[in-house]
This record gives C-alpha cells, sequence and structure tokens, in this order.
C-alpha cells in the first residue's frame, strides 16, 4: 500500500487502522536467526509509507514488542518522521506529549516519543522532564537524574552544600543505571557524605543459598529440583556429583549483587537457589525487581512468578519487574539461577540483585 493510499488515515495515538495494523503485526513476528524477515521486509515497507498522523499508532505498536521487531519498528518511525519533515508535516504535540506521558507504553516507544517532542519543541519537552525523575521506564529516568545532578552541582559551586547534598541524594534515590549511581555517590563521598548503597537502595542482602544442581545442557532451568518441591532448611540433597545443604550468605556488595560463586565456588552448567523471609507489617501491592544475566526464576509465598531462560545478557539494576502482593507478616522468596556451559572470562559471573518496591521503585525494606 503506497502512502497516498494511506493519506486518509486521521490523527490516532490509541490504534492503527487495519493495513497498518496488519503490517506492525508482521513486524512483530520477527525473531532471532532472520525468523520472518522477509516478510517483515515487506510489512516494513508498509508502515514505512504511513502518513505522519499514524506515528502515535506506530509508536504504540511497540509495545510489547521483542528487541528485533523494536529496531524494525523504530526505523519505519524514523522514516515516516523524516519524509514528513521534508513536506512539512510534523506530528501533533498533543500527541507526543499524551504518548510520553501514558507509562503503560514501552519504555522505549515513549522515549522515542519524547525524543521527537524535544526535536519539535525543546522547551516544551524540557518543561516534562523534571516529571520523569521516578518514572518507571529508566529510558526516561536518566536525563531527569542528569537535570537534578546539575542542579546539585551548581549549588555546591555556590557554596549550598546542604541544598548540593539534599538534591545529589535526591538524583541518587532516582539513579538506575550503574555509571549514574557510581557518578552521583562519588559526588556525595566528595562533600564528606556517606553513602550506603545497600540501604539507599533496599537490596535484599541476607538469604540461605544451596546447591549446584545439575544444569548440564541447559536442562536445569526446567528441572525441579527439591528447592522447587519445599524448602527444608534443615534438608541434605543430592546436587550435581555432591551432597548440598543450605547455608547462610551475605551480600556486602553496594549493588546486592549475590554471588553464586563465593559460597560454591565457581562453576558451570549448574544451578543455585537463594531462599529468604521477607516480614510486612501490612498486606500491599508490590513489586519484586531483579536484575540477572543467567537463567533465572523466581516464586514468592510458594507461588511461581517468572523466570527467563536466557545467559550473559547486560544486567542492569530493576532490570525485570514482578508484582505481587505482600503478606501481613511473613513472606518468603525463592531464586532460581542457572549458569550455562560457555567458559569464557565474560560468563564467569553466576549472581543475581533482588529489592521489594512499591509500583515506583521506592524501596519497601523487610521489618524484620
Amino acid at each position: 500500500m503506497t502512502a497516498a493510499a494511506l493519506s486518509g488515515i486521521p490523527a490516532n495515538a490509541a490504534g492503527l487502522p487495519s493495513a497498518l495494523e496488519t503490517a506492525a503485526g508482521t513486524v512483530r513476528s520477527v525473531g532471532p536467526e532472520g525468523r520472518g524477515h522477509e516478510a517483515a521486509a515487506a510489512a516494513w515497507s508498509v508502515l514505512a509509507g504511513a502518513p505522519v498522523a499514524a506515528v502515535p499508532g506506530l509508536l504504540a505498536a511497540m509495545d510489547g514488542a521483542n528487541d528485533y521487531a523494536l529496531n524494525w519498528l523504530r526505523s519505519a518511525v524514523e522514516t515516516v518522521v523524516q519524509r514528513g519533515a521534508a513536506s512539512g508535516q510534523v506530528v501533533a504535540l498533543a500527541d507526543l506529549e499524551a504518548f510520553v506521558g501514558d507509562t503503560g507504553h514501552h519504555p522505549r516507544a515513549r522515549r522515542m516519543a519524547f525524543e521527537l517532542l524535544q526535536g519539535q519543541d525543546p522547551v516544551r519537552a524540557s518543561v516534562l522532564l523534571d516529571q520523569f525523575l521516578n518514572d518507571p521506564g529508566t529510558e526516561m529516568r536518566r536525563d531527569a537524574v542528569a537535570r537534578l545532578a546539575g542542579r546539585a552541582a551548581a549549588l555546591a559551586e555556590s557554596g549550598d552544600t546542604a541544598g548540593a547534598v539534599a538534591s545529589f541524594r535526591r538524583a541518587l534515590a532516582a539513579a538506575r543505571e550503574a555509571d549514574q549511581v557510581d557518578e552521583l555517590a562519588q559526588k556525595l563521598r566528595g562533600l564528606g557524605e556517606p553513602v550506603d548503597l545497600r540501604e539507599t537502595f533496599g537490596w535484599v542482602t541476607r538469604w540461605k543459598v544451596i546447591g549446584p544442581f545439575d544444569n548440564s545442557g541447559g536442562g536445569g532451568f526446567s528441572s525441579s529440583f527439591p528447592p522447587e518441591e519445599s524448602v527444608d532448611l534443615a534438608a541434605e540433597h543430592g546436587g550435581k556429583g555432591v551432597r548440598v545443604r543450605w547455608q547462610d550468605y551475605e551480600t556486602l556488595d553496594e549493588y546486592g549483587l549475590v554471588d553464586f560463586n563465593r559460597p560454591l565456588s565457581p562453576l558451570k552448567e549448574v544451578t543455585g537457589y537463594a531462599w529468604t523471609e521477607f516480614w510486612s507489617e501490612t498486606g500491599r501491592p508490590a513489586q519484586i525487581r531483579l536484575g540477572c544475566k543467567n537463567g533465572w526464576k523466581v516464586w514468592v509465598n510458594g507461588q511461581f512468578l517468572f523466570g527467563r531462560d536466557e545467559y550473559h545478557r547486560a544486567a542492569e539494576m530493576d532490570q525485570y519487574r514482578l508484582p505481587f502482593e505482600l503478606r501481613p507478616g511473613r513472606n518468603t522468596i525463592l531464586v532460581k539461577c542457572c549458569q550455562n556451559e560457555q567458559t569464557e572470562d565474560w560468563t564467569r559471573e553466576w549472581e543475581f540483585q533482588l529489592r521489594v518496591t512499591d509500583a515506583e521503585g521506592t524501596p519497601i525494606r523487610s521489618s524484620k
């Protein structure tokens, strides 16, 4: 379908007309190793020929898309925007602003909408920036944190140390990317302020760990070892070539990393478990926020929440967010962490970090 044939499509931030929706669905079906790419190439041409008014709908098509599809869809949006700019057409600012403000959309789509807004109206975008300080998407937070850090630095230069410290601490509490966290911690320490990142982010640091169990050929991820059936801290089980028992483990890492290589020694093709109690004075909605570059699964109070069977992707704070309901009193958290067969130095990590937060990422700490 040509751009001319689609030119009558009205502006619609909530969806796409059927021709574009079908093409977007085809693009969203792409996968690794070239899966679906031939069909996606044809569908991409349809999307790239869409009118500028369809951009919000194209951005919405990124919701729930995999990384491969996100790249295709982003490229289509860029093409539509560039073609529109050449003929003096731009995306309605109100549509972009509404899209950016809707946290239900994919963070990368919202980030792209924000960049389009910045390009069309930098002042309007700048006004919005401060509200992203506690945005659920790290893609939106970073610039807001950087702005607040800049203001803190200006206060420090003016001699307002107390104001600078307060602003640096707000920025640190909102930061989620390691380089920004490190920089802000250094700024505070440079002002003579102690920084306890474990306390700032509320990492769960005290665990019971057990392993190794087998993960030869990656089979351990889907295997149900004894800790998945019940947790008996006094029990001894058959592990991978050894008898295994639960043991105490407390991480002192600033980023809360639970490193199975320490209590269990560096191993490959193995599975480990970490278990802990988490106490709450009230029942309330909460999130498990996990960072992990190994295969993992998480259970809360014996209920499976989610898992990913993939290895050695880049890990980051709050990489995965798993909503659940905290019970009043005692709760239990079980984490399964699998290590694969790769032997390169960069595949040695066998670890995760975890904290419990509210929906905005504010730490919820165990009451005991």
